[in-house]
């Protein structure tokens, strides 16, 4: 199984299935079934009985809509080139920084970023 490279509160753009052109935020990832849960795509409506909550009190239940997960690979980035929104895919580079000790002293590293492939810039 892949790494999968998309985060929670990454922008992406449906680009296959019912909901095709939505644009949403990321609000949960699934990495175990390649999942993700876009925020206002994917919409499916539960029906919910009359229930209690852990302290006892009543919750009223009847037809609620939720975010249903999407697959990964119905989904892709969307990032900010300018003024416009560019689709991309993700790519990873390593950066050098300078890390500090626990003693004080500085040294030279590298770090992983991702990357927009159509932008080459930082996500």
């Amino acid at each position: 199984m892949a790494k999968m490279k998309l985060k929670k509160g990454d922008r992406v753009q449906v680009i296959a299935g019912k909901d095709k052109g939505v644009v949403g935020e990321i609000i949960a990832v699934d990495s175990a079934n390649e999942r993700v849960t876009v925020q206002g795509a994917n919409i499916v409506r539960r029906h919910t009985r009359d229930s209690a909550d852990a302290s006892g009190a009543q919750v009223k239940g009847g037809i609620i809509s939720v975010e249903a997960p999407l697959h990964v690979s119905n989904v892709q980035l969307l990032v900010k080139d300018g003024s416009k929104d560019v689709l991309t895919r993700i790519g990873a580079q390593r950066q050098k920084v300078s890390k500090r000790r626990a003693d004080g002293s500085e040294y030279e590293g590298t770090r992983g970023v991702r990357i927009a492939r159509k932008t080459g810039k930082e996500i």
